[in-house]
């Protein structure tokens, strides 16, 4: 990895990244020779914790005429999708579970409830992003081709919007994310198969036709005179779903703290300056189990990133491990909680909507 004085790991020496490799491959080793059954255990009673709780929910919204039926609802159903989505989904898919050889949580076969199609998502996110993370103009993620997210990048008009733009993407998060795996932008260039893009459309639309048509057909119907009521509880609890996400997100990639890449500091990456990478372009989010939970584990996203492919429920255990390498190779591990973490995400976004000298010229 190419850095420069001022880089956060300019101190480090080939050999110290290559040592910090060895060091988190022998940790990564570790948690793989002790999956068990615990670890079953943990993803099958979540799994069925939450189909409990969507169906109870669901069953509870048959109701909500009556205003706490509608407001325990609501609350439940939202959590139930919140899970769904964060700890099963976005974990299973990135093969966390496939050791278990069960093909309900197996990353080939497990397919979730968002407008992204699973195989779509797994190329964006798994193949690219979490390949070339923060890697301006590789990891694509980065500001979603809407927004600037690094001093470096050039500044144009279009990204004094982009607060708005980042707004309106957390209301409808899933769609955005779907649009995004679809690399509309790709195609309208002519630099994606035809073929390819009306196909992946096609899913799209299926899978977006299927959400619809259960939340906002036939649970709403079969609440019979609570119909209004039911229909309104689905949105909300898509809408803050699409909130959290966006905003778990942007805790664990956005807030100050955390690097971005250029494209030549990747030539000739070895699997230490890979590890480096994931370390300084992540950030955690400190906060209770039920917080822990509700993000997926991925308030552990410095551990997410180093090792994508390991049991959720063990990032916990081994974010202390991790930190005491950064700490003893001279390195910020860059944590807060969640208000603050979010809060500075969105002061960055702010920031970098403006011209550099504005900004400097501003004080900010």
């Amino acid at each position: 990895m190419t850095t420069t004085l001022d880089h956060p790991a300019a101190h480090l020496t080939p050999e110290d990244i290559e040592n910090l490799g060895r060091e988190l491959d022998a940790i990564r080793e570790q948690v793989i020779a002790s999956r068990g059954d615990r670890d079953a255990a943990y993803i099958r009673n979540l799994i069925d914790a939450q189909r409990k709780l969507e169906f109870v929910s669901r069953a509870v919204l048959l109701v909500s005429l009556f205003p706490p039926a509608f407001v325990v609802g609501t609350a439940g159903l939202t959590i139930s999708k919140i899970l769904e989505n964060m700890e099963i989904g976005h974990n299973v898919m990135h093969g966390q579970w496939d050791w278990m050889r069960d093909p309900d949580i197996h990353s080939t076969t497990y397919e979730w409830d968002s407008a992204s199609p699973a195989s779509m998502w797994k190329h964006s996110h798994n193949e690219l992003h979490h390949t070339y993370t923060n890697v301006l103009g590789k990891d694509h993620d980065l500001g979603y081709g809407i927004m600037r997210v690094d001093e470096d990048q050039r500044w144009r008009p279009m990204y004094l919007a982009q607060p708005l733009w980042n707004f309106l993407n957390a209301c409808v998060f899933q769609y955005g994310i779907a649009a995004y795996d679809l690399e509309i932008g790709k195609y309208v260039a002519g630099r994606k198969d035809k073929e390819v893009f009306q196909e992946q459309a096609r899913g799209v639309l299926a899978k977006i036709r299927k959400q619809v048509t259960k939340d906002y057909v036939v649970h709403p119907l079969l609440s019979g005179p609570s119909a209004p009521t039911t229909l309104l509880a689905n949105v909300i609890a898509n809408f803050a779903r699409n909130w959290w996400t966006h905003s778990v997100i942007m805790c664990g990639h956005f807030p100050e703290g955390v690097e971005t890449f250029e494209k030549t500091s990747i030539d000739g990456e070895t699997r230490g300056d890979w590890y480096l990478r994931q370390m300084l372009g992540s950030a955690n989010i400190s906060g209770s189990p039920f917080l822990h939970l509700m993000t997926g584990n991925l308030s552990f996203q410095i551990e997410h990133h180093v090792f994508p492919d390991l049991p959720s429920n063990r990032y916990q255990e081994i974010a202390p491990k991790v930190q005491e390498l950064f700490e003893r190779y001279g390195l910020t591990y860059t944590t807060g909680p969640m208000i603050k973490q979010v809060a500075s995400a969105w002061k960055k976004i702010f920031k970098l909507s403006l011209p550099n000298n504005l900004v400097s010229r501003s004080g900010s």
